[in-house]
């Protein structure tokens, strides 16, 4: 695992965008009452947000963007480097950060590139920009991070549909020489990778005629090649065991004091291994905010969507220390501390 911290780099504003569509889980008719029920008792998710065809990832975010660089008071011409965290990208090429420094009318001096992480791509994708702006000079960036994972399920899967949000978002960064350093523990086990995955459309297996054809794995589980695969007993276990590892490195690595800590962000994998991992960092519950409930596990969002959603009010006019943890597809994890000093939260967005 990488431990390494970036100075000079403060966090400004964090907006999110989601889609006004609402799904509940217990109208879903490829579960059981009874089904729904516990589903809804281990994974804490009641409803979540579903983008209808012409929305995609980069709609959500640009739409967060445009807010947040509107509360911010900003130019867009100031902007110098676009980041784009996405496993929904509009096309297999081109990068769709290059699609959004045009629609967000920024400078064409601007660095744009696409990073395709999904449940770690926050810490991720904070890292990476932060690291460029202080390696380059860089004095303001934004980062977008999103998903729409619904438009990569089959309908009927039962293993997936009622768990998986979409959402986007947008997070601001400037150069400045006072900001607290920004902390980070990255790693990767990609011995793992098939325990999130789309078997077929890339250039190993690509596209052809049985790619379409439905099958049936198990009850109440039917989907294609071209579907995502959730091995969920594989996805359980490694959550609650390296999550709680890599806080812990982290805070070991730089002696940070845990009881000092505001809030604790985790990516929002599902209620019940959150809370495992919590109880195995020893964190008080207070601390520990969710988004669950209403949103699903949006991927690589569920990090900025829940400060937006359950913190925008402790984080106002204050400085905070946060500590964020994201895990899953790669497998990969990320975890950060971060200081919210005055930044502005926007209010959430839906379209």
């Amino acid at each position: 695992m990488a431990a390494f911290s970036v100075n000079d780099i403060a966090i400004r504003g964090i907006s999110c965008c989601v889609p006004k569509n609402k799904e509940r889980n217990i109208d879903l008719e490829i579960l059981t009452q009874e089904e729904i029920q516990k589903f809804i008792d281990a994974t804490g998710v009641e409803e979540r947000r579903i983008a209808t065809k012409e929305i995609c990832t980069s709609d959500l975010c640009c739409e967060a963007a445009e807010k947040l660089i509107k509360d911010l008071n900003w130019q867009k011409d100031e902007i110098e480097i676009l980041v784009f965290v996405s496993q929904t990208a509009d096309y297999i090429l081109p990068v769709s950060a290059a699609i959004l420094q045009d629609r967000l009318g920024f400078s064409t001096n601007c660095i744009a590139f696409d990073v395709p992480l999904g449940c770690s791509g926050y810490v991720y994708g904070i890292s990476i920009i932060a690291a460029m702006m202080k390696a380059t000079g860089l004095k303001k960036g934004i980062l977008l991070a999103g998903d729409t994972s619904s438009k990569l399920l089959s309908k009927t899967d039962k293993s997936t549909v009622p768990l998986f949000g979409d959402g986007g978002s947008a997070t601001a960064f400037e150069f400045d020489e006072s900001a607290e350093n920004l902390l980070f523990d990255l790693g990767t086990d990609g011995s793992g990778y098939k325990a999130i995955i789309i078997p077929d459309g890339g250039s190993r297996n690509r596209i052809d005629e049985n790619s379409l054809k439905v099958t049936k794995s198990e009850e109440g589980i039917s989907r294609n090649s071209c579907n995502l695969v959730l091995d969920g007993m594989d996805v359980f276990g490694f959550g609650i065991s390296q999550a709680p590892k890599t806080v812990n490195k982290l805070i070991e690595k730089f002696e940070i004091d845990k009881d000092a800590i505001d809030h604790f962000v985790f990516h929002q994998a599902n209620l019940m291994m959150n809370k495992m991992i919590v109880k195995k960092l020893k964190l008080p519950v207070e601390k520990v905010p969710y988004s669950l409930k209403e949103f699903g596990n949006t991927s690589s969002t569920t990090i900025p969507l829940t400060i937006v959603a359950q913190l925008k009010e402790n984080l106002t006019n204050t400085s905070k220390d946060l500590i964020i943890c994201g895990f899953g597809v790669g497998l990969s994890w990320g975890t950060a501390k971060i200081r919210l000093n005055n930044v502005v939260i926007s209010d959430l967005i839906e379209i």
